[in-house]
């Protein structure tokens, strides 16, 4: 079946370039563009495209208005085109809330010589965005009346108390490690404020995004949350109640290390070359947690397009951690989850609303 595409830029390079780049594929059509927001709604009433690639910074009417516009009155799968600062970064999480699919990273410096890089990424994004079921998008009117009154300004900032435990121990001590791909921004969002505050363990993530994006979405997670929320540093320690987001284009680890006579847990980064096509890659921190933690970690798999995740999971679970898979009812792309369910390695099967609840459960059920 062909995937009719709205392509949305005020660049005309930028509309032509994607749209040569769809066209590439003979499953994908497209079937109009459009140069503002304001053409794009009327496009996409005309049209019906099965998927939009929308611009975020735009004349007449951004990106991010439309989006709610299309969403509320015409929903469409739509994926998100933007540049890397720290305004589109906060742009792109709000259109994860508006009900976007994903988004694309648009290249930088001379676009002939990039654009190749991100070809097969658009092209990908296009096709499993054409097959999302859009009422697991959760697009919420609230959302947009938010995002509106708050245009321009900054996150505000949470007052809370962090209790940093002194010479915290925390090899064979317990540990919650999540990963997630597409979709994810949204998901993280439901499950880690549903955290305790008081959770005696770290939390370490990994979700797919590029650099550039991790730090204004722990930020956002921060601010939502009880727990401590950053994007992990090189060296960070590792304490309870804290949960690191792995940055974009790292690889992140967790090693042991001794410090006057006491172990501490660090973070460690690095720019290895990628695995499962990404970096970060989740089975890469996954797996550093067995020499430490063994059977001490509760494992969840979030939404998310591919495998990454279940050949770390595997190891885990071979030492005796458990792992939840988010269910497919409740995955934008079932996916990660799937790779793990598929393999027999999830102790737990439970929609998004749940994970948080699980995780406590698990803690709890090995005396934490």
């Amino acid at each position: 079946m062909t995937i009719n595409a709205l392509v949305v830029d005020d660049s005309a390079l930028m509309r032509k370039v994607v749209s040569d780049i769809l066209k590439e594929d003979p499953e994908i059509n497209v079937v109009a563009t459009a140069r503002n927001g304001q053409e794009a709604i009327e496009k996409v009433e005309k049209f019906r495209p099965d998927v939009v690639t929308l611009d975020v910074e735009m004349p007449v009417l951004d990106g991010l208005h439309a989006l709610g516009y299309i969403m509320s009155e015409c929903p469409t799968p739509v994926v998100m085109l933007t540049a890397v600062d720290s305004r589109s970064a906060e742009s792109t999480l709000n259109a994860f809330e508006y009900g976007a699919v994903d988004f694309i990273q648009k290249p930088s410096g001379n676009i002939s010589l990039n654009i190749a890089d991100i070809a097969l990424e658009i092209r990908t994004k296009v096709k499993i965005a054409s097959k999302v079921d859009l009422k697991k998008l959760g697009f919420m009117e609230e959302h947009v009346k938010n995002a509106r009154e708050n245009e321009g300004k900054t996150l505000p900032t949470k007052q809370k108390k962090q209790v940093i435990p002194k010479n915290k121990h925390h090899a064979r001590g317990k540990i919650i490690a999540i990963a997630s791909s597409t979709g994810g921004p949204r998901a993280l969002e439901q499950v880690i404020p549903k955290l305790p505050g008081n959770l005696k363990v770290p939390v370490v993530i990994v979700q797919h995004m590029p650099a550039g994006f991790t730090a204004s979405l722990a930020q956002r997670l921060d601010v939502q949350s009880q727990l401590t929320v950053t994007e992990a540093k090189e060296g960070d320690v590792l304490h309870a109640g804290h949960a690191y987001l792995a940055p974009g284009n790292y690889h992140m680890e967790i090693v042991s290390k001794e410090s006057g006579g006491v172990y501490h847990e660090v973070i460690k980064l690095n720019q290895n070359p990628r695995e499962q096509g990404v970096r970060p890659c989740a089975n890469i921190l996954f797996k550093s947690l067995v020499p430490i933690y063994g059977a001490n970690i509760v494992t969840a798999v979030l939404t998310g397009m591919g495998a990454d995740g279940a050949d770390g999971v595997e190891e885990i679970k071979n030492a005796g951690g458990k792992a939840i898979a988010e269910d497919e009812k409740s995955c934008v792309v079932y996916g990660m989850p799937k790779a793990v369910v598929q393999r027999g390695l999830a102790d737990s099967i439970v929609p998004l609303e749940k994970v948080s609840n699980e995780i406590v459960r698990m803690l709890n059920s090995s005396g934490d």
